[in-house]
């Protein structure tokens, strides 16, 4: 179920996860071409919490707060 994130979490996301390197842990979305471990850059949070990123494969597949999993690359 798609559950929008609290308002301090998605504020605290647009200051600190825009321009970061992420690694894809696991996604629901069955067309996505991503993989575990794949790699990207976030470029934007919206209003919900979902992060997008631009994944190294191309992709700009965003990632749903609470449904799919990431890390940032340290």
């Amino acid at each position: 179920m798609y559950m929008q994130a609290p308002k301090v979490i998605v504020e605290s996301l647009k200051k600190t996860a825009i321009g970061r390197r992420i690694r894809l842990v696991s996604t629901t979305d069955e067309y996505t071409t991503l993989k575990p471990g794949d790699e990207g850059t976030v470029d934007f949070v919206d209003d919900t919490g979902t992060v997008f990123a631009k994944w190294d494969n191309g992709s700009s597949l965003g990632m749903v707060y609470r449904i799919d999993q990431w890390d940032f690359v340290e």
